[in-house]
């Protein structure tokens, strides 16, 4: 099958119009529309209903679209493999996480990794939806439970819990609560029940709501949650790993706290010589071994 067919399918697809597509592949229209019908004759059928608004895939043309994509995640794979240089971190590197952790714990440290590799060209992705690493929706994954795919290295980088917390200002106007009880005279802030987040800390936001919680603030995400705190409008669930960021924060109800959540490092087994994946690998472990050290002082 001609690879420059399918390319310039695969760009059709994905744009959903061929003048859109020919834009980007810097060929013409009708260049483009003569490359897409001959390979619909080629396999004799129909790759893309045509209407006044655009193109939208045949069934046969989500097959193939399918398989050019995975077909594109291998070559782009390959093309990253082949640029690694043995001395050198340069390039793109996908790291997905959770919006959470992305947002409040690693963004705020990643300057300290282009200090060391200027030419490096992080695509941050936040979002609770686990990326498939295989079909390389993302090079490197931070994720909150150990990934099951076996074609994966992992590494174990640390534990989280979920805690309870307020800041000064808040406590000083409204008080602290001495136990679960309490909490019927305060605002809690914390994730909505519906909404993606790990399931310890859905636990502890369950168990909270079993008492006479009267006022109540659901966000669907820890950065809106930390938000609301920070602003002092009442005590919320947030990992622990906040008390570092924002010194202002108190810890409430210290004996109240999810079970620990295991945090993983993972990338594909075929990244295992990238030196993209390995700088950032190492960032990250001596940013948890500093964080940990940080952590220890606060508490003498």
């Amino acid at each position: 099958m001609d690879w420059d067919k399918l390319r310039i399918f695969h760009a059709v697809a994905d744009a959903g119009s061929l003048t859109h597509a020919g834009d980007k592949l810097n060929l013409s229209q009708s260049a483009v529309s003569r490359q897409v019908r001959g390979l619909e004759e080629q396999l004799n059928t129909n790759l893309f209903h045509r209407h006044a608004r655009g193109l939208i895939l045949t069934e046969q043309g989500e097959l193939l679209f399918d398989a050019t994509s995975a077909m594109t995640k291998r070559l782009d794979a390959a093309a990253a493999r082949i640029r690694d240089s043995e001395e050198e971190v340069f390039g793109e590197l996908r790291v997905t996480t959770t919006t959470g952790f992305g947002t409040l714990w690693l963004a705020p440290r990643l300057s300290k990794l282009y200090d060391l590799y200027p030419d490096l060209k992080v695509d941050l992705m936040l979002e609770e939806r686990v990326l498939d690493l295989p079909m390389r929706e993302a090079d490197v994954a931070i994720r909150f439970k150990e990934p099951s795919q076996a074609d994966l290295i992992r590494k174990r980088l640390m534990t989280v819990r979920m805690c309870l917390f307020a800041t000064k200002k808040y406590l000083e106007e409204n008080g602290t609560p001495a136990s679960i009880e309490d909490l019927s005279e305060h605002r809690l802030i914390c994730q909505n029940t519906d909404s993606d987040q790990v399931g310890a800390g859905l636990n502890l936001i369950q168990s909270l709501l079993m008492n006479d919680v009267r006022s109540l603030l659901t966000v669907n995400n820890y950065f809106g949650v930390l938000q609301g705190v920070l602003h002092n409008l009442g005590i919320g669930v947030l990992p622990d790993y906040v008390v570092q960021e924002f010194a202002g924060l108190v810890r409430v109800l210290p004996e109240t706290e999810s079970a620990e959540v295991p945090v993983f490092l993972a990338y594909p087994e075929e990244l295992r010589q990238s030196q993209r994946v390995a700088a950032f690998r190492d960032f990250v472990q001596e940013e948890i071994i500093s964080y940990r050290k940080a952590l220890r002082d606060q508490r003498k």
